[in-house]
Order: structure tokens, then C-alpha cells, then sequence
């Protein structure tokens, strides 16, 4: 409970911004766009946050970012950035609901490409549009400022084009006025309503890689006469496995290739066999030895075979990290919001947010909300509930969200916005 009437407003102004909260992300659901191409959700954003008479709303920023401003009429003081990512995932939508998606995008580089929010992203952007709306209304008790991030391509840009949160910065979006904290959440299978934290990396280290085999293109019925990059690959496939006996078994790291891109044909020795795929550490310093030794795979396997290989490391991703009075500082205002007994600490887990690039720069939290039907299980794992729809992961195509959790993410990241700028939400010294 809070003595605290500003408190009671939020809630109530969430409640009644339920409803369309639960509109937007089933419209966001059925119409989702790739990362760098989130145009038309910006533009529902950038309408809705006009209509809230915001001091500014900020547009095109790194592609199709969007920020919007509020400044409370208690003065400047602290200055709080809730963050959304906007945009979907290139997978199909089998999560059964009657608004699921069934676009297609043709013109994606390497599509076509279904396209369908199995990651939350809408939901995030629902809520945080929600949370525009519920702060606006108490504007004339905030003291200080609130920036309301839509933030495009978390799930990383096309190679050849630059997005995400690392771009929004050097678009120069948080220079008037610079944020004293950054927050966000992410919907995950944990149970309805539960939020989670962890002291520490909340999610890994991330970079994509490229690793482009090259060999000599021959007719299929000769392959003596070329240099066939095919095995090589294989070669390179197998030798991964073994990359885990040569670093730390403490220190959790995985290398997985997503990705096998040939140009050719079945009777085709091809020139070139592209792999592509990702490298996550639970700790940001193992990320340079494991970028060697996959080199070293790469290169010395291609080699053998008598062909070459180039290996290319893009998007690096720092870890996304919550310092212990932050997360100190936090846990009142996440108690008062979903109940004591429902906000639980987590373990690692080697998925990567960029938000990280936020946290990093200005402090602040990252959290999880957990939106399906599970309970915690041993260790504080979510299982499936009887009964319920099960549990789907986040990239799932089956992956799905209650939509009568939404209203919680909406007072969460109001009530972190007010605490913060009254200083009740601040690190120890």
C-alpha cells in the first residue's frame, strides 16, 4: 500500500486506459513490420502521443524511432526514459488467437519472410502507449521529465543498414534533456503478473556473425576439378561443438549457426557457402576469446579442405547489467505494484536486449513480466499450468501473451517513472 495519493491516480488512470491498451496491441499483433521497416507503427505511436498534448513528439529518429517528451509541471529535475522496442520477428504466427498475423514480406532482404510478434514486441509498445496516456494526466504532479522511447530494430537491423538503440544514441535522442534513468521490461513465459529481476547480467553478450566459405565453382559430376566450400562448412558445423571444452564450463557461452545461405544448384559445386549466426557469453569478457577461437575453426577447417573462409563480427551487444542499487532502489516500487509475493529473482539467461546501450550509458533497471499461463517451478522455472495454453518461448511461433496482463505493464512503468522523478527510486550512494 502507499500513502502516496499520486499512486492511486496511476492505477486508476491504467485501468481505464485498459481497454484500448489491449486494442493496440491486438491491432500491432495482427499488422507486425521487420526491423528498419516499422513505419506504420510509428506512425499509430507517434498519433496517439500527439493526441496526448506531449511538449514534444520526436519522429524518424534512426530510421523509424520515436520519442516523445513530457515535461511535468513540477520543474525539469530527473529526467526518466521507458523504453519499447517496435519491431517483429521473420517468423510465422501460430499462436492460435484471432488476431494473429498472416503478413508476408516480400521485399526483405533474404525474405520473402512471414512476419509475427513472437517476441512481445507489441506488447511493449502497447504498454508503454498506455503508460503515455496514464502519465499525461498527472502531468501537473510530475516533478521532473518523462521520455516515452519507441525504439525500432532491437532484433537487429539488416546487415547492410544501421538501427537499434545504439543508433537512437548517436541520432543524438538523448541529449535534451539526458536521462537520470532508462527502464524497460520484457514479456516472457514466466507466470501472469510475476515480474523478475536479477542483480547482475540480466541477459548476455551478443554479436552476429558471418562466416563466408569460399571455393572454386565446377560442374557436380566433376568436383575434383573445383574445390567444393560445402564440406568446409561441415567441417566448421562439427568443430563448433568443440568449442565449448576450450572455454570455462562456469561461464555459460553458446555459439549457434542459424543460417546456411548457398548460391547454386543441386548439380552445382557453388563458390561460396555463407553461414549465419550468433555468439552469446554470460560474461561480456569471454566474448574476444570466443570470437578467436571461431576464427581460428573457420579459417584452419576451410584450409584443410583448400578452400578460404572470412569471418565478419557485426551488431555487437553489450549485456544488459542491473547493478545492485538499482536494483535495491526498485524492488519497493515493483513490490507495490504487482504484490511482494509475485516479484521474483531469476537466473541468467544468454538472450540479449540492446536496451542494454541504455542502462549502460545513463543507469537504471531492466525487468522481466511474465505474461502466460505457468507457475514456478523447481529452481523458479516456469512449467506449464494445468490447464492453461501452455508454455511457449519468445521466438516461438507459438509464443502468445495475456492480454489481461497488459494493464500491469502499464502501472509498472508509470509508477518506476513518478518514483524515480520524486527521488524515491534512486541508488544508494
Amino acid at each position: 500500500m502507499s500513502d502516496d495519493p499520486v499512486h492511486g491516480e496511476l492505477d486508476r488512470l491504467a485501468g481505464e486506459a485498459s481497454a484500448r491498451v489491449i486494442a493496440w496491441r491486438r491491432h500491432l499483433h495482427r499488422h507486425p513490420e521487420l526491423s528498419n521497416r516499422e513505419a506504420e507503427t510509428a506512425r499509430l505511436v507517434a498519433g496517439h502521443l500527439r493526441s496526448l498534448g506531449l511538449d514534444e513528439v520526436r519522429t524518424g529518429i534512426a530510421g523509424h524511432g520515436v520519442v516523445g517528451v513530457l515535461r511535468g509541471a513540477g520543474g525539469d529535475g530527473r529526467v526518466v526514459a521507458l523504453r519499447a522496442d517496435t519491431d517483429a520477428l521473420p517468423v510465422r504466427d501460430l499462436c492460435g488467437a484471432d488476431f494473429a498475423s498472416t503478413v508476408v514480406d516480400e521485399e526483405y532482404p533474404g525474405g520473402p519472410f512471414p512476419v509475427s510478434h513472437a517476441c512481445g514486441h507489441d506488447c511493449h509498445t502497447a504498454m508503454l502507449m498506455g503508460a503515455a496516456t496514464v502519465l499525461a494526466g498527472v502531468r501537473d504532479r510530475l516533478p521532473g521529465t518523462v521520455l516515452f522511447v519507441f525504439q525500432p530494430a532491437e532484433e537487429g537491423p539488416p546487415v547492410t543498414e544501421t538501427g537499434g538503440a545504439l543508433a537512437m544514441v548517436d541520432a543524438g535522442a538523448f541529449t535534451d534533456p539526458v536521462p537520470t534513468m532508462a527502464f524497460g521490461m520484457h514479456v516472457t513465459p514466466h507466470p501472469k503478473g510475476y515480474v523478475g529481476y536479477r542483480v547482475g547480467n540480466q541477459y548476455g553478450a551478443s554479436v552476429l556473425v558471418r562466416i563466408t566459405i569460399t571455393g572454386e565453382q565446377v560442374h557436380g559430376s566433376t568436383p575434383w576439378q573445383g574445390v567444393d566450400p560445402m564440406p568446409a562448412a561441415g567441417a566448421v558445423l562439427t568443430g563448433i561443438g568443440q568449442l565449448y571444452r576450450q572455454v570455462s564450463a562456469f561461464d555459460p557461452v553458446t555459439v549457434t549457426i542459424g543460417h546456411v545461405e548457398d548460391v547454386g544448384r543441386f548439380n552445382i559445386v557453388g563458390q561460396t557457402v555463407t553461414l549465419w549466426g550468433t555468439i552469446r557469453c554470460a560474461e561480456e569478457s569471454d566474448m574476444d576469446d570466443v570470437r578467436q577461437r571461431l576464427r581460428r575453426l573457420a579459417e584452419h577447417s576451410a584450409a584443410a579442405y583448400g578452400a578460404t573462409a572470412e569471418v565478419r563480427y557485426l551488431q555487437p551487444v553489450p549485456p544488459v547489467h542491473n547493478t545492485g542499487p538499482w536494483v535495491a532502489a526498485g524492488l519497493p516500487t515493483f513490490r507495490r505494484v504487482v504484490g511482494a509475493e509475485r516479484v521474483t529473482e531469476t537466473g541468467q539467461t544468454l538472450g540479449y536486449d540492446d536496451v542494454s546501450e541504455l542502462v549502460r550509458l545513463f543507469g537504471g533497471l531492466y525487468v522481466i513480466l511474465g505474461v502466460q499461463d505457468t507457475v514456478l517451478g523447481p529452481g523458479g522455472t516456469p512449467v506449464p499450468e494445468e490447464g492453461g495454453r501452455g508454455l511457449a518461448t519468445n521466438h516461438n511461433p507459438h509464443f502468445y501473451a495475456d492480454d489481461d496482463t497488459l494493464v500491469t505493464g502499464v502501472r509498472l512503468h508509470s509508477h518506476v517513472a513518478y518514483d524515480h522523478l520524486r527521488g524515491a527510486l534512486l541508488p544508494a550512494e
